[in-house]
């Protein structure tokens, strides 16, 4: 169901990767990139789903299942935090917002219903509920200020890449990172309402787009997203996800030891790329297809989009080990018989340290086991 109703505008073409819920593009998708870089545009995000959580108990209850501090949460403030497996391992990550009653969570569409499993079954004896909302809200995408129209309804603001409290970072500071210029925020609107929203932002002058520019914005901010760099073998230190989702000093959470494990004492065993992709080639490489280093196959294209000034860009997953700067190579899954040339820029350090990984200790005497080894750290 097309809650948002954008899929109704003139020259809307359905999102095929979505299950043509939203839209991919309006007809002038270079257009539509350029109006939401200048905070003039509204995109259509109606895949996504909206779990409320209420009950009095519900930031601490949430607080112990998951990797971001959400104890005195402020209304209105936007984090995030991620849902991991016991061996450390991302199987969902959550925009939180809470407005004073409810805690709300923004999920990516294939994880929606795990979560909202999930946490049911582990309510126990705590004071909350949990509610599939989807139905009843329809999310909108804006870069910048929320415009009037929509600034009255439940806002997130995407925290990337500021380091949160607690947080760590194992790419670069936020005076050189390229996702400053990205102000993202997500706007869930009561479905009853949400036409007339959008009717309201074309009076004002925005332009509507689809998803195609929210990925060519995301993917030149370097921000991972659930759907797309994660499998099932990541761990967030690999897509830089600790600066913003994960507290390091927080109590115990299932996931908690590989987290502290890998930023103490380890060295993910991948890490995130960004792809300048050689625009010579027609083909645009798609999520799975595989990166090469020297012929060997070193890692998976994660996200690709064609940008607007960038031209085809890409995030790729691959081996620590491999140089920063190795000429790479991307073969499409579509045509494997186009090799596409790439220029890599590391988003994870390739040290596979985060800027704030406790010093290591000196020589030891034989057998004498370490410090952090004893303490289980």
């Amino acid at each position: 169901m097309a809650l948002t109703g954008m899929l109704e505008l003139p020259g809307a073409v359905a999102d095929a990767d979505q299950g043509g819920r939203v839209a991919w593009h309006f007809g002038d998708p270079v257009a539509e990139q350029r109006a939401l870089e200048r905070g003039r545009a509204v995109v259509d995000q109606g895949h996504l789903a909206v779990i409320r959580v209420a009950g009095e108990d519900r930031l601490t209850w949430l607080n112990s299942l998951t990797s971001q501090s959400l104890l005195g949460l402020a209304p209105g403030v936007g984090t995030e935090t991620l849902l991991l497996s016991p061996q450390g391992k991302l199987e969902a990550a959550l925009g939180v917002v809470d407005d004073g009653a409810s805690t709300w969570l923004i999920v990516e569409p294939a994880q929606a219903r795990y979560v909202g499993e999930w946490l049911t079954k582990m309510r126990f004896a705590m004071r909350v509920s949990v509610v599939d909302d989807s139905q009843n809200f329809a999310v909108l995408g804006f870069n910048g200020d929320v415009p009037a129209a929509a600034a009255g309804y439940l806002i997130w603001e995407d925290p990337w890449p500021h380091v949160a409290p607690g947080g760590t970072r194992y790419g670069p500071g936020e005076d050189i990172h390229p996702g400053v210029a990205r102000r993202w925020k997500l706007v869930a609107v009561p479905a009853a309402a949400a036409r007339d929203v959008v009717a309201d932002l074309a009076e004002q002058g925005f332009t509507p787009a689809g998803t195609w520019a929210a990925e060519a914005m995301r993917i030149a901010a370097w921000r991972p997203g659930y759907g797309s760099e994660v499998d099932a073998r990541t761990i967030a230190h690999e897509v830089d996800w600790l600066r913003t989702a994960v507290h390091l000093h927080k109590g115990c959470y299932r996931g908690q030891e590989t987290i502290a494990r890998v930023h103490n004492l380890g060295r993910p065993p991948r890490r995130l790329v960004f792809l300048h992709l050689d625009g010579s080639a027609d083909v645009l490489p798609e999520h799975g297809s595989g990166v090469l280093a020297a012929g060997r196959v070193v890692g998976t294209v994660t996200s690709s989009v064609r940008h607007h000034e960038l031209g085809p860009i890409a995030l790729a997953l691959i081996k620590r080990s491999v140089a920063a700067d190795a000429p790479l190579d991307v073969v499409s899954q579509s045509a494997p018989d186009v090799v596409v040339s790439a220029a890599q820029e590391p988003i994870v350090d390739p040290s596979g340290q985060s800027v704030d990984r406790p010093a290591g200790h000196g020589p030891l005497m034989k057998g004498l086991p370490r410090v952090g080894m004893i303490q289980g750290t």
